[in-house]
């Protein structure tokens, strides 16, 4: 309301067009079991990748090494075979690799610790785990450990589609890394160990990605329940600062103005009849704003007002109606204006307007006979305002802060600063800062 639109709400569904767009460009925030959890991952497939390539042989049948000669089986590329004579028996065959360097060692770690950071940092641990297994499979390395280390890889692969937020640099990184695994050899031959690896690593992975959808979504709405309530605490907020600032200061005029005529019915027709005109005056202009206050807030959902005729809210170019308001019960006013009056914000302008209107009313409702003044001064990069009352005679009133408050919130609103308090020789003022950029 603060001479600007209120804060929009998002439509109910929105959370669930959030969910499809960002669930696979999001990552989400790890819980401390979701950090253990991959960590975990990354060490169990780093110490098969090691513990698998520490065992430098593996045994062939007869059955495995004849179609190899035959040329219908591919050579694992570690142990020349030569070919045999026709008619030769095959026996059992035990193949023994070179030592495994200590460099090796390190490199089968690394092909599975980035997994610890596959959430958090997706498409850096995809590009360490891929260059981790080439490096690696620049040695001799058991089948074994190259199944580890596929393992590995797809996993990252996984976790750089399912959460980069780079979805472009995701892409390419998964065709390159395609290409490299082709390339480089270093994909696993297919026998019956790897069968459940191929079939049970594509359904994990879809359900931890389903996993992930639900949580996210989960997420989201409560986002988006805790996002509708704030702007709803803000919208209350708002309501309430502009009920108080129309109500109480119309009312506070009304009520002094029929005291007055009350004191003077029987002496002075005169007086009390313009007394009640002043009381009628203040009544309308009550009125007059709690239509535009009603008019904001039964706005149309385009933005139109529905069968309301809205006014422009209040500013510094009514603050001397204002003070002829406060002029005509009695109360000694005088408003003094420097620098050169400029261009405000419309939130800006009103923020101003009410810190005079609370000055004023405080002064009549509290301060009995006293006479205020009130100075706005345009500062370069600022904006002054200042009301103080002589003292008077204090008047018991009711009041509970909640206009001092308003306004400390408005102002904060726009990086303003409101101090009141009680001055030394009597009295009591309100001053407000207000940042103003030039216009």
């Amino acid at each position: 309301m603060d001479g600007a639109a209120a804060i929009p709400l998002r439509k109910p569904a929105s959370w669930l067009r959030a969910a499809a767009r960002g669930v696979a460009g999001v990552p989400p925030r790890l819980s401390r079991w979701a950090w253990a959890a991959d960590a975990v991952l990354a060490l169990v497939l780093a110490v098969g990748t090691v513990s698998a390539d520490l065992d430098r042989s593996y045994v062939q049948d007869a059955s495995e090494e004849m179609l190899k000669h035959e040329g219908r089986l591919p050579d694992r590329g570690l142990v020349p075979v030569p070919p045999a004579p026709p008619g030769t028996v095959f026996p059992v065959v035990e193949h023994s690799l070179g030592p495994l360097p200590w460099w090796a060692v390190v490199l089968a770690v690394l092909t599975a610790v980035p997994l610890a950071w596959r959430r958090h940092r997706p498409l850096a641990a995809f590009w360490a785990v891929l260059v981790a297994t080439a490096l690696f499979h620049l040695s001799e390395v058991n089948q074994n450990a190259t199944a580890a280390t596929f393992a590995s890889v797809l996993i990252a692969a996984y976790s750089a589609a399912m959460y980069s937020r780079h979805r472009k640099a995701a892409g390419a990184s998964l065709a390159a890394g395609a290409v490299l695994l082709a390339v480089g050899k270093l994909v696993p031959d297919v026998d019956r160990t790897l069968i459940p690896l191929l079939v049970l690593a594509p359904v994990a992975l879809a359900a931890n990605g389903l996993h992930a959808w639900r949580h996210r979504v989960k997420a989201l709405r409560a986002e988006q329940e805790a996002a509708t309530r704030r702007a709803v605490d803000e919208e209350r907020r708002r309501i309430a600062r502009e009920l108080h600032d129309v109500v109480t200061h119309n009312v506070s005029m009304m009520t002094i103005q029929a005291g007055a005529a009350r004191k003077v019915l029987d002496v002075s027709a005169d007086q009390a009849r313009e007394a009640m005109l002043a009381v009628e005056a203040a009544g309308r202009t009550a009125m007059s704003e709690l239509r535009q206050v009603m008019g904001l807030l039964t706005m149309a959902a385009d933005g139109s007002p529905e069968n309301m005729d809205l006014a422009p809210q209040p500013g510094l170019d009514r603050l001397a109606e204002l003070v002829d308001r406060v002029r005509g019960t009695g109360v000694p006013v005088e408003l003094t204006v420097t620098g050169t009056p400029r261009e405000l914000p419309a939130g800006v302008d009103l923020a101003a307007y009410r810190v005079v209107q609370e000055g004023l009313t405080n002064a009549v409702k509290h301060a009995s006979g006293a006479s205020v003044s009130v100075t706005v001064a345009y500062a370069p990069g600022e904006l002054r305002v200042d009301v103080q009352d002589s003292g008077g005679v204090p008047t018991p009133a009711e009041g509970n802060g909640r206009g001092l408050i308003g306004l400390r919130e408005r102002l904060a609103v726009y990086g303003g600063t409101l101090h009141n308090g009680r001055r030394p020789r009597g009295g009591y003022r309100i001053r407000a800062v207000i940042p103003v950029e030039a216009m």
